[in-house]
């Protein structure tokens, strides 16, 4: 169930104003770092996290930073009818959403399957923003809004191969393979994105932040934790530097700034998989994860 945590004020609060910015995996990392950044801007950001107490007091945080009232929501996207709530609580208390950044995600350390019968890391870190997106188009439509996906440079390696026919990944599984496919997933989906909601005045980007010094990872294989805990931390990007691309995407002007449907890291075009070019492939994907969540393509 989703636990809607209200709404955080700061003691001089003025209200809310500004444009409505939703950020997912907003308790930790870049999507912590974002959030505040866009709060400072004016724009009233509703804050959507897993943990609940950390959760809660970045919202506590954004608040003080914004100086306006800060909605928050604890949803597990391991959980696709927490991601449904979600998405309808949020339609229905915003009838405009300017900007969702879809950044929840994870690398998970073995292969496990969800209570929805999905692989873990396909589902939280492509199905549940894929949904969640999907149930936000009429407030996104309204807002000529746009969606930020936060994807990742795992996603353009031989690893990252998209197999339509086994997006489970019982094949072949190994948690990094299973993390670069679905950061590719996340490139095809905000391309094809772009692409059929454009008309409509929505645009799209997912971008790369780097490597971010956080707690992401710290649910991986013993390898990565071990990795991520020992001095090459040090030269990791703090959160702050890892979310500019975020908060550059949400913030500037599309198809001025930025190409609606591009991949960015650094503020700049990067290079993606071959298959991210490829509309065959966009469109299945578009079809095959409408199918697994139970949408019409």
């Amino acid at each position: 169930m989703v636990r809607s945590g209200g709404t955080v004020t700061h003691p001089d609060s003025p209200g809310a104003g500004g444009r409505v910015v939703v950020v997912t995996g907003a308790s930790d990392g870049v999507g912590e770092a974002a959030a505040l950044a866009l709060a400072r801007t004016g724009d009233q950001v509703v804050v959507v996290g897993r943990s609940p107490a950390k959760t809660r007091a970045v919202a506590a945080s954004v608040g003080a930073a914004a100086g306006s009232p800060v909605r928050h929501h604890t949803v597990d996207f391991a959980d696709l009818g927490q991601v449904r709530e979600l998405g309808a609580e949020l339609a229905a208390t915003h009838e405009r959403i300017d900007v969702l950044v879809d950044n929840a995600g994870l690398i998970a350390g073995r292969r496990t399957v969800t209570g929805d019968g999905h692989e873990l890391t396909m589902q939280v870190n492509h199905l549940g923003p894929y949904l969640l997106t999907r149930l936000l188009r009429d407030p996104l439509v309204a807002a000529g809004g746009r969606v930020i996906v936060t994807a990742s440079a795992a996603g353009s390696g031989s690893r990252a191969v998209l197999d339509l026919d086994d997006l489970e990944n019982e094949k072949d599984y190994t948690p990094l393979r299973a993390y670069a496919r679905s950061k590719l997933a996340n490139v095809v989906f905000a391309r094809e994105l772009a692409t059929r909601w454009g008309p409509d005045g929505v645009t799209a980007a997912s971008f790369h932040p780097g490597l971010v010094r956080s707690r992401f990872g710290s649910s991986s294989t013993r390898l990565v934790r071990v990795v991520l805990a020992s001095p090459v931390r040090l030269l990791m990007r703090s959160p702050e530097i890892g979310a500019d691309t975020m908060v550059w995407l949400a913030t500037s002007t599309p198809e001025v700034d930025w190409r609606s449907g591009g991949y960015y890291a650094d503020r700049s075009p990067a290079q993606t998989h071959p298959q991210a070019d490829d509309p065959i492939v966009a469109a299945q994907l578009w079809e095959r994860s409408a199918e697994l969540v139970g949408l019409p393509a």
